[in-house]
């Protein structure tokens, strides 16, 4: 199935394909990124991800996996309140793990996260190697939703939890009509202000508004294989949170 957000692009004028481009966006965005999420979420951004790092405390996972790790504001966050003996943290743009890698010397965490460059279409991961997974905030940038999500569900072992933090968009007044002002607007023109890059933050709400929410991105997450599924609505419904578990083999039957 083709979802809409796997046709939203950071440049429409690009020929190249999505996967290809988010890795260009990310790469001329890494330096202002953290900047950037503290302006546009008021700071709010760091209790959204302390909340989905602890909705994986039921599963004690000892190696975790953070796709679209970015510059690992998730992989330290976990190490910091799970202790888990490893933290993989993967992302197809080497500029923004450059950055991680320093953030993660700073804090002293080097033998713990690592990081390491994947495409989530086609993880190098072997089979049932993480006992958690999360992705925070890049759900809607991948090329293929489906084949990313079976990817990640693969390289969980059974048990296994999965964490889904993404941008989402409120549903009632006067949030609903305030936020999409605010994204329209003001996140385009910031963007462009303090990176200078004006296609990726156009793109950022155009992939927000596309992505599956809610219910929908529920069925997606159980047509991958994926049981259990709950979701809470964060800041008004501003950032959802999704939950998931790998089916065991008694489960399955």
């Amino acid at each position: 199935m083709t979802y809409k957000t796997e046709k939203i692009l950071p440049y429409k004028d690009d020929d190249a394909p999505k996967g290809v481009q988010i890795r260009k966006m990310f790469d001329a965005i890494a330096g202002q990124y953290d900047l950037l999420n503290r302006i546009y979420s008021f700071g709010i951004d760091y209790y959204w991800r302390k909340k989905g790092v602890l909705a994986l405390k039921d599963v004690c996972p000892e190696k975790i996996l953070d796709i679209a790790t970015g510059t690992g504001d998730m992989a330290l966050l976990a190490c910091r309140l799970l202790r888990p003996k490893h933290v993989l943290g993967s992302d197809i743009s080497e500029t923004m793990m450059l950055i991680g890698r320093q953030k993660v010397s700073r804090a002293g965490l080097s033998g713990k996260i690592k990081f390491e460059w994947a495409d989530c279409m086609q993880l190098k991961f072997a089979d049932q190697s993480f006992d958690a997974a999360m992705i925070a905030f890049g759900v809607r940038n991948f090329e293929n939703l489906d084949k990313g999500l079976q990817e990640i569900f693969r390289t969980l072992r059974p048990n296994g939890k999965l964490i889904i933090l993404e941008l989402s968009s409120p549903e009632y007044f006067p949030m609903k009509q305030a936020y999409q002002l605010y994204s329209r607007t003001i996140i385009p023109l910031i963007g462009w202000i303090v990176s200078g890059n004006k296609p990726a933050y156009n793109y950022l709400p155009r992939s927000i508004a596309a992505t599956p929410q809610g219910r929908r991105m529920k069925s997606v997450l159980e047509k991958s294989g994926f049981c259990n599924v709950q979701y809470t609505k964060l800041t008004f419904g501003v950032c959802t949170l999704y939950s998931a578990y790998k089916k065991t083999i008694h489960q399955a039957f």
